[in-house]
């Protein structure tokens, strides 16, 4: 790979013909100067076509039935043609710099490195903002790093990842793309298949805008339809465990594992407690839900709670 590698940019939307426009111009305005934009429409029912007509050949689109985003990024890699991908939202935006300082830090930690995260700026409805480092608590020590324990960590929490990597093609060939079957959480199951493969580099700095209520977002619908995002998650938490015990070198994971997965299940009971018809069930739900998350609050403050491992890396 050469030190200006080619970075395709896929761009799954779905009915978001008033935001697109600021998600596409974000790219366009990457400092970066390889770059291929790819838009993969999900079947849009408004005016997100006319939209993407008035960019001509400055951007690729390519046009499918309604199969959601797991499927439209898969589409985006399928016909791609980049060494490194990325990915953005269609109503989230990029700073101008944010590839540029990805693939620098990729060409300084060499090919054993699987992919790049940056930080995030959180915009939230009522005008307050955080970033999502925050959030995951995984703010590194250094400017630019790199993460020297990605698997560990991610057994534990989540960190936004569709927005804010860059991946290696190669390694994203060998690793597999999204996983279709589920619903929600392919942008969880993703990381941890890139993170078996080895340490990431971390950008602290936020360079990414999350827009953490736009209308219709995926993370809203997964809030409606809890009991399938819950099973959803279990059934990652299993592959996660069952990918650990096949690998001799993870044995200390083990144990992290299976308690996370044993949560998982405890959370998947109480929502589907919480909508059983009988009287009481939604109340009993809501303080065990409760319960749970001070569970998870005296965990964090634990020395069982992973704490992240980043060697500073020198840009130049």
């Amino acid at each position: 790979m050469t030190n200006t590698p080619l970075v395709s940019v896929i761009i799954p939307t779905y009915n978001r013909a008033s935001c697109i426009s600021a998600a596409i111009d974000s790219v366009l305005n990457q400092s970066y100067p390889r770059i291929e934009l790819i838009i993969v429409d999900d079947g849009s029912t408004d005016d997100t076509a006319a939209v993407l007509q008035g960019y001509g050949d400055r951007i690729r689109v390519i046009g499918q039935q309604n199969a959601g985003p797991a499927v439209a990024r898969n589409r985006g890699i399928a016909v791609s043609a980049g060494d490194i991908i990325a990915f953005l939202d269609s109503d989230d935006q990029w700073l101008p710099l944010k590839l540029e300082c990805q693939v620098k830090s990729l060409n300084a930690a060499g090919p054993e490195v699987a992919c790049s995260l940056c930080n995030c700026t959180v915009l939230y409805a009522n005008g307050k903002k955080t970033s999502t480092f925050a959030i995951a608590d995984t703010m590194p020590k250094y400017a630019t790093g790199i993460w020297l324990n990605p698997i560990e960590v991610l057994l534990n929490r989540f960190v936004m990842f569709n927005q804010a990597v860059a991946i290696r093609r190669d390694v994203l060939e060998r690793v597999g793309y999204f996983d279709e079957s589920l619903r929600f959480g392919e942008d969880y199951e993703l990381p941890f298949r890139l993170a078996l493969e080895g340490p990431w580099t971390i950008l602290r700095e936020e360079l990414v805008v999350y827009h953490e209520a736009s209308p219709g977002s995926w993370a809203k619908t997964a809030l409606r339809e809890e009991i399938r995002l819950r099973r959803d998650l279990v059934r990652i938490r299993t592959r996660m465990l069952s990918s650990i015990k096949d690998r001799p070198s993870l044995t200390k994971l083990r144990a992290p594992a299976g308690r996370e997965l044993r949560r998982e299940k405890r959370e998947l009971s109480i929502a589907e407690f919480g909508q059983r018809k009988q009287r009481g069930a939604a109340r009993i739900a809501r303080n065990l839900a409760i319960i749970e998350r001070m569970r998870r609050a005296l965990f964090r403050r634990s020395p069982l709670y992973p704490r992240m491992l980043v060697q500073q890396l020198i840009l130049q």
